[in-house]
């Protein structure tokens, strides 16, 4: 499905790169038949970030998507995000979200959501779920960081980088798209893999020494804020950037 949003984007006027990391048959058959596609196969899972710097390498354009493959696009979605982020001469951006089971119309649901919230802009970490990044961010503050096994935390690693950086970083409700959420974490976890989460949040906090003070100041901080934004977001557009449902409820953050 997303491959297909993919290719029914309004305007393609880009490259897909679809980097396999170790995906049963039926899967390259599927992608296979498609010659728009730029495949670039592992025979086993190299990890997020390997694979990341894989594509990156592989990719022509001044703008760059790093895109996890458990969404949905709707249509309009690439032209929206990188027209603002064009606009608001942003280095790195990411979409307004919602997580969970596909319950919803979402085509309908997409449409409103731009429509009332193009002008929303948190300057703050983006999703790594979906950010665009222009290249001269890799020519700046290098590639992702290669350390990290499998998944989880070289997104943080490489955000933490963009903010020393001082470049221009946020979230933008132009554009928006749905996460089902964590779903080849969960398919991981049921094939035996196990203990790269734990080694990648230790390889993490020695890199930037987060102790126990700072790490929970961070996170104490960020919750502080993330709770103002989405409160203020909720009273002017009646979303927020970040939305998230279990099935019965809709969270906003």
């Amino acid at each position: 499905m997303c491959i297909q949003d993919l290719l029914n984007q309004s305007k393609p006027c880009f490259e897909i790169i679809l980097v396999d990391n170790g995906s049963a048959t039926d899967t390259i058959k599927f992608y296979s038949k498609h010659n728009e596609l730029i495949i670039i196969r592992n025979e086993k899972n190299m990890g997020c970030a390997y694979s990341w710097n894989q594509g990156v390498r592989e990719s022509k354009g001044d703008w760059i998507i790093i895109l996890n493959n458990d969404v949905r696009l709707p249509d309009k979605w690439l032209e929206n995000l990188i027209s603002y982020a064009t606009n608001k001469d942003l280095d790195v951006v990411s979409p307004g979200m919602r997580e969970g089971p596909l319950d919803y119309n979402f085509r309908n649901y997409s449409y409103e959501y731009t429509k009332l919230m193009h002008t929303a802009f948190r300057k703050w970490t983006p999703s790594g779920v979906c950010f665009a990044l222009r290249r001269k961010v890799i020519e700046k503050i290098g590639y992702f960081d290669e350390n990290y096994e499998i998944g989880q935390y070289e997104d943080a690693d490489f955000f933490r980088r963009c903010k020393i950086a001082r470049l221009k970083i946020g979230i933008t409700g132009a554009s928006f798209m749905h996460h089902f959420g964590s779903s080849t974490q969960k398919h991981l976890k049921e094939m035996g893999a196990t203990g790269y989460a734990l080694k990648n949040r230790n390889y993490h906090r020695r890199k930037w020494n987060l102790g126990f003070f700072k790490r929970n100041y961070e996170r104490y901080k960020e919750q502080l804020l993330i709770k103002t934004w989405s409160t203020k977001e909720r009273f002017k557009y009646g979303h927020s950037l970040l939305e998230k449902s279990d099935g019965l409820k809709l969270s906003y953050f």
